[in-house]
């Protein structure tokens, strides 16, 4: 069995962090291991706390996984802060760790920036160019590259931008765009991939960011290819949506496991 590691922050509700990326590597057929960076009380309404552990127990939960079931693929998302980042970049270079796919979590649930900018230049300049590919969304792909996305054509020219600045994979996703398809752009080795899927009415959407960076990994770890493994994580993600699981009082999370039904 393929394997998998993911890290990221917990989020008690399960629906997005840790316990979703676990469930969609599951899902997906991979062996599932983690390294927490942050412990969060958070449910489909928002956070409520959030503690970020400590740069030495991150590194300890990275090095017991590589040194006894290395990962063929590696998921980041809550980075934590720049003590995090710098351990995570210098563990992924030692163990030289591939298939890296970076969700950046840029800003949390209340609208705050989870970064400072000193953390935010380490964030972009050490971790990023590691990756195998790196996922935001429009909002995160504004933030990194300071500038706006009103349309599709945007999306490419901050997909394209975004690949030449990291030297790595970047895919865009436009699901948050209006009046447009759901559509997602990659831009990797010097070719560009568009991503259309069925625009699914169901507000329950709590996660979707981390199983899609997470069955993109499982899929990498399986052996496929970048521009497939998106693909056939855009599948499962679709599938995971257009389940139309309904819990909790706000944005509530995905039936990851809807294939078992």
């Amino acid at each position: 069995m393929k394997t998998a590691l993911t890290i990221a922050g917990s989020d008690s509700s399960g629906g997005a962090g840790i316990q979703a990326d676990l469930k969609t590597f599951l899902a997906n057929d991979v062996y599932g291991m983690s390294a927490i960076t942050a412990i969060t009380a958070q449910n489909t309404r928002g956070v409520q706390q959030a503690f970020i552990l400590d740069a030495d127990l991150l590194e300890a939960q990275i090095r017991s996984v590589f040194d006894d079931i290395r990962p063929d693929a590696v998921k980041i998302g809550m980075a934590g802060n720049s003590d995090s980042i710098k351990v995570m970049t210098r563990l992924l270079k030692e163990y030289q760790a591939e298939n890296i796919v970076i969700d950046p979590v840029m800003v949390a649930t209340s609208g705050a920036k989870l970064f400072n900018n000193e953390d935010a230049d380490i964030y972009y300049h050490e971790l990023f160019p590691l990756a195998t590919v790196i996922t935001p969304n429009i909002s995160e792909a504004e933030q990194i590259q300071n500038t706006q996305i009103n349309t599709s054509e945007d999306m490419l020219e901050v997909a394209k931008a975004m690949a030449e600045r990291f030297k790595t994979g970047v895919l865009v996703k436009g699901g948050h765009l209006k009046d447009e398809a759901a559509i997602d752009v990659l831009a990797y080795e010097g070719e560009i991939y568009w991503y259309e899927s069925q625009r699914i009415d169901n507000p329950n959407t709590h996660g979707t960011g981390c199983t899609l960076s997470s069955a993109i990994a499982a899929n990498l770890a399986k052996g496929f290819d970048l521009p497939t493994s998106i693909d056939k994580a855009k599948q499962y993600l679709t599938g995971a949506i257009a389940a139309q699981l309904d819990l909790g009082r706000g944005s509530g999370p995905l039936d990851h496991g809807y294939h078992l039904r």
